[in-house]
């Protein structure tokens, strides 16, 4: 089993070279500007595996909240025959050694509970781990939002890139289900305005560097989720789930 594993590793580093890019920025802001401040979030990691069903790979983010602890979108997880973190800056990958989705994730209820805690045995080893936001009151909260997803502008959706972990602000219009809602302004927006993309789901969204939302899904209203200006990007509502959080991390120290 330990060989399969390896060999296993070995072909999504290899994966690596090819895999997604984050989120769709204004037009009129240089790219480099979200790249440097993607830079700022090393508690954002990549999350890679395969799914025990088809077998098919997926790759995607997550948010290392503790040493031996991340966070994720359950849909990105449940499940996964086999899944990995990986940080970028270090070429290191870590094994995951259980996932725990939440228990109430069904994939046909969208925007609900798609929220879930990854284990590492080996220490994640990053400078520091964000709070968890336990406040109800992110509505019209100015947030920062980083992930691993694919990439463009508002006007072109997402098109592709370079592998580099991006990361903007925007503002949380409203709260739908378990969803923190931004959507990408023209007028009144702010200076890196971001939106999320295919790929950047599991990564998070800070509040005053506490993470308040886990990314989740974009909708649209032309039923074309590719990021552009008057779609939605959706994130899950860590203030509802700090209890089944820590609950959970208190289990498995227990263990």
């Amino acid at each position: 089993m330990k060989i399969l594993l390896k060999n296993l590793l070995l072909s999504f580093l290899l994966f690596l070279g090819n895999s997604a890019i984050s989120g769709t920025i204004d037009p009129n802001t240089p790219d480099e500007k979200y790249v440097e401040y993607g830079e700022k979030f090393d508690c954002v990691l990549e999350i890679m595996g395969s799914y025990e069903k088809n077998k098919q790979t997926f790759s995607a983010s997550a948010v290392a909240i503790d040493p031996h602890w991340a966070l994720t979108a359950a849909h990105v997880v449940d499940g996964a025959r086999f899944a990995f973190l990986y940080d970028e800056n270090k070429k290191k990958a870590i094994l995951i050694e259980e996932i725990i989705c939440h228990e109430d994730f069904e994939e046909k209820r969208f925007g609900f509970s798609d929220i879930a805690l990854c284990y590492v045995k080996s220490d994640i080893d990053i400078k520091s781990y964000p709070e968890l936001y336990v406040q109800n009151q992110e509505l019209d909260q100015i947030c920062s939002i980083s992930g691993y997803g694919q990439t463009g502008t508002f006007i072109s959706g997402i098109k592709g890139g370079d592998g580099k972990r991006r990361a903007g602000l925007n503002r949380i219009d409203r709260i739908e289900n378990d969803l923190l809602i931004c959507t990408p302004s023209v007028s009144d927006k702010t200076e890196l305005e971001f939106l999320i993309g295919s790929g950047d789901s599991g990564g998070g969204l800070f509040i005053d560097n506490r993470l308040a939302g886990i990314n989740s899904c974009v909708t649209a209203i032309d039923k074309k989720p590719n990021s552009t200006y008057n779609d939605d990007g959706g994130h899950t509502r860590v203030s509802k789930f700090v209890e089944w959080i820590r609950e959970n991390m208190k289990k498995k120290r227990a263990d």
